[in-house]
């Protein structure tokens, strides 16, 4: 039996061995993974005040970007927020309403937590806690363990219930094109498409931006995303979703009809999809761990960077 549990043990260390150098030796895509451009941070406050159509609100930048009190343009179309959500707990734990935005569609860079199942979202805060949750580019998980390692179970757990509790967000419109506009990269590393810029070819990449740059930084929760996809992904992607292509399984086995989640596996379907090809490329390489994330590595295993592309193309122009 030792000798069982030895070889056991042995393979699990050279499964993480291999899935470490392979993090080490990958480049994550710029597309899946922006990250600002010098230069192209917010300026200063300048005292400007701001507002957006439909609210009666007038605030600065700083106000706009307050992390313990994020703004909330619409309250009347949402459930009253928890404090967790609403304004965090100064001075480690900012406010969730900050980065997923009080009807959790979140942006790119962080994820739609609209209509995730609780137990889902707490388990993901669990595994940040512990460790086994990261980024092959570090920095991007930095802020979220941070606030895991100071969260509360009763605070993760109040926060997961109120996202829940909100309908799915169609929050991206996913188009094929063969060009697109020239874009930059700005603060909190949101893709924009350059104010005065011309088009070039897609290529082998998605392209994530607002459909208004402006609504986006305001964090208006009226302001979505278009993502431009290679022509003829959404049909490879949809082949590689629901027959599996060779490659893999088929995703509704776990994900439910319409990937609208399952019991407490997470729903696909609408969300992101440069915040979906990042957690594939993260389970693939090994920085994401947990329970969840081994189920779904022998899944990514033969994926290559394209499949990927495609698969979260499809499952992004989907209904949630």
């Amino acid at each position: 039996m030792k000798s069982k549990i030895g070889i056991i043990v042995l393979g699990l260390f050279s499964i993480a061995a291999v899935q470490a150098i392979a993090a080490e030796s990958f480049e994550p895509p710029a597309w899946a993974y922006p990250v600002m451009d010098e230069g192209r941070g917010r300026g200063p406050d300048d005292g400007t005040l701001f507002t957006v159509d439909g609210s009666d609100l007038e605030l600065t930048q700083t106000e706009l970007n307050n992390r313990f009190s994020p703004v909330d343009w619409y309250p009347e179309e949402h459930p009253a927020m928890p404090e967790t959500v609403a304004h965090g707990r100064h001075p480690d734990l900012w406010a969730c309403a900050l980065c997923h935005l009080p009807n959790g569609a979140g942006h790119p860079e962080s994820a739609n937590l609209s209509g995730l199942p609780a137990n889902y979202i707490v388990q993901q805060m669990m595994d940040y806690k512990n460790g086994l949750r990261k980024s092959l580019i570090a920095a991007r998980s930095r802020s979220m363990i941070n606030f895991a390692s100071v969260a509360t179970e009763e605070e993760m757990t109040i926060a997961a219930e109120y996202f829940a509790s909100l309908p799915p967000v169609k929050w991206n419109e996913v188009v094929e094109a063969s060009m697109v506009p020239e874009t930059y990269v700005g603060a909190g590393n949101m893709r924009h498409a350059e104010p005065n810029g011309g088009m070039e070819p897609i290529g082998m990449r998605i392209v994530e931006i607002p459909t208004d740059s402006h609504g986006a930084e305001l964090r208006d929760t009226h302001s979505p995303f278009i993502a431009y996809v290679p022509p003829g992904s959404l049909a490879k992607g949809e082949e590689l979703a629901t027959t599996g292509g060779g490659k893999t399984i088929q995703c509704a086995i776990c994900h439910g009809p319409g990937l609208k989640g399952l019991g407490d596996v997470p729903s696909l379907a609408g969300r992101s999809p440069i915040y979906m090809a990042r957690q594939l490329f993260d389970i693939k390489h090994g920085t994401r761990a947990g329970t969840s994330a081994a189920l779904m590595q022998g899944v990514v295993a033969n994926l290559t960077e394209e499949d990927i592309l495609n698969l979260v193309a499809y499952v992004g122009s989907l209904d949630p």
